[in-house]
């Protein structure tokens, strides 16, 4: 199978090599997206011959993965996989979110920390509220559980591909998403997340719980819509 590896990258610097290294016997291709970041990103990317897209503009993560969707549908993939720039995804673990889309059985597959053993790191008390928050409301309206509704570990086929080449929200990608292909076949798959090496992460409790709220208000808008379309 054509495999790409999809990298975001906002000032990433001191990370994002060792990132690109990490997926070396993987037998995997690779693109970085570089989303117009600040510091000297584009210039480790250049000096170090890195495959990558620059974006002259932030246009954040839903943007980026957009991008990298659209350049691995243009290049014909089968499978696509988000990995984050920052370190905290084990390349180790690539196979294991292939397997069940060469098996048929699933379109899409997410890398959980909420499943098995695997995982050291859960994230904050106050994520963890508000992503079992998120993953008991998905099972309201789906039917489905999903654990690690805000997993940005994830494996996509083509047809999932071809979806999120054209729709993928800039906000809150993650679960939206997840509720967008809800009609698809989706399965998680435990993996062992890390802390972030470098860099410091911009989420903090107060921002946490503000992207909760407006997943689950547009977790409702996503849902009336569809009543309004199956009423049309």
């Amino acid at each position: 199978m054509k495999v790409l590896v999809i990298i975001p990258c906002y000032n990433e610097e001191e990370s994002i090599v060792e990132t690109v290294n990490s997926l070396k016997g993987q037998k995997v291709d690779y693109v970085v997206i570089n989303d117009g970041s600040t510091d000297h990103s584009l210039k480790v990317l250049k000096d170090h011959n890195i495959n990558y897209i620059h974006l002259d503009n932030n246009l954040g993560i839903g943007g980026v993965m957009q991008t990298g969707y659209q350049y691995a549908l243009k290049n014909h993939y089968d499978v696509a996989i988000q990995f984050d720039g920052d370190g905290q995804h084990d390349a180790s673990y690539i196979h294991k979110l292939i397997e069940p889309i060469k098996k048929k059985e699933a379109n899409l597959v997410i890398g959980s920390r909420f499943i098995g053993t695997d995982s050291q790191f859960k994230s904050t008390i106050t994520r963890r509220i508000g992503i079992n928050t998120l993953s008991f409301l998905y099972k309201v309206i789906t039917g489905k559980r999903i654990k690690d509704m805000t997993s940005g570990f994830r494996a996509a086929d083509k047809s999932i591909i071809e979806i999120f080449a054209f729709h993928y929200p800039y906000e809150y990608p993650e679960p939206i998403t997840n509720l967008y292909v809800s009609n698809m076949k989706i399965k998680e798959i435990p993996v062992k997340m890390k802390k972030r090496e470098h860099g410091k992460s911009s989420i903090t409790p107060l921002k946490s719980i503000y992207y909760m709220v407006n997943v689950i208000l547009y977790f409702f808008i996503i849902v009336l819509s569809r009543k309004d379309d199956y009423n049309a």
